[in-house]
């Protein structure tokens, strides 16, 4: 046994200015589009948001390729807007929630489905279908500036075909919500990601797939499963 451990690393994503976010935590939204919430069988209007989280160092960045994990036959895309947030606090109220975010990035939300619905069927946790390795593929973090999207065309082709497809107004719950609700549960602060949740149109991938996602005025992440 090693007489010191040494402390892991920061994980850190590239911005449009040059410079490395550190990332803290990372928490996903689920179900927050109406189609998509049908598409798994829910009702989009039965719930308040929930969430889930991810480790940070599943984060895949610099287009770097995601290998296709373990215990799983069905791996699938999921899209999303993510909000870095460079301030935060606990029971943030609506109106200032926007104060507290630093910039958007594009990312992938990758999930085990069969483990996930596994999972679901025996009442347990679904942890290990969201939280794997590699499993949060992102782009580029763009800074704010104050200036926060309210609209515009999320979208995911494989191998350049289109698979989801919608717009970011579409969110059945904005992200001031999402950040006011979400910190009534956890004291947020600098560095925490807030993956705002995914259009219907999810489906599997296989080794050899490219997945590029794009969101209008926000940017892209790109991805090869291998």
């Amino acid at each position: 046994m090693a007489d010191y451990i040494f402390p892991p690393g920061i994980v850190a994503v590239p911005t449009t200015e040059g410079t490395l976010f550190p990332v803290r935590r990372i928490y996903c939204v689920g179900r927050n589009y109406a189609e998509h919430a049908r598409e798994m069988g829910h009702d989009p209007n039965e719930a308040p948001p929930f969430f889930f989280g991810k480790p940070a160092d599943a984060l895949v960045i610099a287009e770097g390729d995601m290998p296709y994990p373990t215990q799983t036959a069905d791996l699938h895309h999921e899209i999303e807007l993510v909000a870095a947030l460079g301030s935060g606090g606990s029971s943030i109220a609506v109106a200032t929630a926007l104060d507290h975010v630093w910039g958007y990035a594009v990312g992938l939300d990758m999930t085990r489905r069969d483990t996930q619905a596994a999972a679901k069927k025996g009442g347990r946790p679904w942890d290990m279908a969201k939280g794997f390795d590699h499993s949060a593929p992102i782009g580029t973090l763009m800074p704010a500036h104050g200036a926060h999207p309210g609209n515009g065309r999320i979208s995911l082709t494989v191998n350049g075909v289109l698979r989801q497809d919608a717009d970011i107004a579409d969110m059945i719950w904005d992200l001031p919500h999402v950040i006011a609700t979400l910190s009534q549960s956890v004291e947020l602060k600098a560095g925490d990601l807030i993956f705002t949740g995914t259009p219907a149109g999810v489906g599997a991938v296989v080794r050899g797939d490219v997945l590029v996602g794009e969101i209008a005025g926000i940017g892209s992440v790109r991805t090869k499963i291998v």
